[in-house]
């Protein structure tokens, strides 16, 4: 839709109902660079500081920044930096304007900016939604991947940095340098031990330009632990649409999302600091109970409907779980699940589970599986690897999960069971490519993905049990289509073992 953005002049004309910052923008302070600013944060991080800023602390307004393409800049920065939030729960909406964001740097287009901007005397937290493969680290050494390209040129210099850890030390550099206190960076992103990630991404490449810098870094500095939950959808052309016809204004920066939001953050800063509670965060000493309850039952339920749904034609997570073999599926791997889990106080998981399920039937966020299915050779070590191997430990069946892993083996081929070819939006993509390409049967392509060490330890790779489940249920998939799978599970037909009819 055309017509006239949504912008600071703007605001006079919404409707009674669209709730507005309510501050004078001018005088807040860009106290946070967010390096990655997608439609998550937008729904997320941005969310609670606009909310300290309309509490009266001006402290905490946002840089933002896109590290590859400029398409976030041109839909927030002519809207001066404004857009909605849009709170969907079934037939109810909410929408919400949020002013804590100031601008969009892009860094590719000018690095040097970026660098200014998280050396600035007024910065006081970094935050991060890169996706696991910004912090270009080996996931089997975590250390600096520095066969990467962009990793290798700011190893050989940090005046043009390309990375989010080249970016982070040459700002800290500079702070030095000019007698400034070091950062507190957040990473937001849904892998374990986020602030350990990026903690070793920035010391690792720091050690390899200052040995100096590297340890004036780990003593000032602060990566605390984080774990965040907020469902928050692809928007569309249509939600673009709709919106301008409520608004009256387009906005094409608006996100939509969930009602539920939740932020857990490791009680660690350098320097001055957000009061965090006061706008919902949970402060804690131990952030891995929580981020291991996420990751393995509401993300990791989510990869298996993705591929699953995906190759079965499904197109959205509400539509999985309405199915009641899909409901029941997802129980099962919750049950799974549930028991390599040590929930922290306040988490009844029972409680939990009702609550996920309510979530995932929200058919008003239309969230998309192919859109959960991106990068999932990234995500699959934690969100159903991990579950697993705490499984076999225990002696325990991985049926459900393993159903999981080999749709996500499938799912490689770049083919539905429809027969419709779709990109396979992954990193790896053309490794896993090349990996089935190898294999005239299922079994054979199972054991080809197998190899892949980027994504499978090598101790659980060496477990007989766990390549006879995987294996089994590739064939499965292969012979049964992915609902027929999932019926056959549910039924008692297959065991971790292989057999089963």
């Amino acid at each position: 839709m055309s017509g006239p953005r949504l912008s600071e002049s703007a605001l006079g004309g919404l409707p009674a109902d669209v709730v507005q910052p309510g501050y004078n923008r001018t005088t807040v302070k860009a106290g946070v660079v967010h390096l990655g600013i997608g439609a998550f944060h937008r729904a997320h991080q941005a969310d609670v500081f606009d909310q300290l800023i309309r509490a009266g602390d001006p402290r905490w307004g946002i840089r933002g920044a896109s590290l590859r393409s400029p398409d976030v800049a041109e839909q927030m920065n002519p809207q001066d930096g404004l857009y909605s939030v849009v709170v969907r729960d079934g037939s109810s909406e909410q929408v919400r304007i949020i002013g804590a964001v100031q601008d969009v740097l892009v860094a590719p287009q000018d690095p040097a900016a970026l660098v200014e901007a998280l050396a600035a005397a007024d910065t006081h937290l970094v935050t991060l939604t890169v996706t696991e493969k910004g912090y270009k680290l080996d996931p089997a050494t975590g250390t600096l991947l520095t066969e990467d390209a962009d990793v290798a040129a700011d190893l050989g210099g940090l005046d043009r940095p390309k990375t989010a850890p080249g970016f982070l030390v040459a700002a800290l550099k500079l702070r030095r340098e000019r007698g400034l206190p070091a950062l507190t960076a957040i990473s937001c992103d849904n892998l374990p031990h986020n602030g350990a990630a990026l903690s070793a991404a920035v010391l690792d490449m720091a050690a390899r330009h200052d040995p100096a810098l590297r340890d004036w870094i780990e003593a000032n500095g602060a990566f605390p632990q984080t774990m965040v939950d907020r469902i928050v959808p692809a928007t569309t052309s249509e939600d673009i649409d709709a919106l301008a016809a409520r608004l009256g204004v387009v906005d094409r920066a608006m996100v939509k999302t969930e009602p539920f939001t939740q932020w857990v953050v490791e009680d660690r800063f350098a320097g001055e600091r957000p009061d965090l509670a006061s706008a919902g965060v949970q402060l804690t000493q131990s952030v891995a109970p929580w981020e291991e309850a996420k990751l393995r039952l509401l993300n990791g339920a989510h990869s298996a409907i993705a591929y699953l749904g995906g190759l079965a034609g499904i197109d959205f997570v509400h539509q999985f779980v309405a199915r009641e073999a899909g409901s029941r599926f997802v129980n099962r791997v919750w049950d799974e699940a549930e028991t390599t889990l040590s929930p922290p106080p306040g988490l009844e998981v029972a409680a939990y589970r009702n609550e996920l399920m309510a979530r995932f039937a929200n058919s008003s966020l239309q969230h998309r599986t192919r859109q959960i299915a991106m990068d999932g050779s990234q995500k699959l070590p934690q969100r159903l690897l991990a579950t697993i191997s705490a499984r076999l430990q225990k002696g325990q069946p991985i049926d459900a999960l393993a159903l999981g892993v080999a749709a996500w083996m499938r799912w490689q081929e770049g083919r539905d069971e429809g027969g419709a070819a779709f990109k396979v939006d992954d990193p790896l993509a053309d490794t896993t490519r090349s990996l089935v390409e190898r294999g005239s049967s299922p079994t054979d392509k199972a054991l080809a993905l197998l190899s892949l060490s980027a994504v499978f330890p090598a101790d659980l790779v060496g477990r007989p049990d766990f390549r006879a489940a995987v294996t089994t249920q590739a064939e499965r998939l292969a012979r049964l289509g992915a609902l027929g799978a999932i019926d056959a599970l549910l039924s008692g037909n297959v065991g971790v073992d292989g057999s089963g009819s």
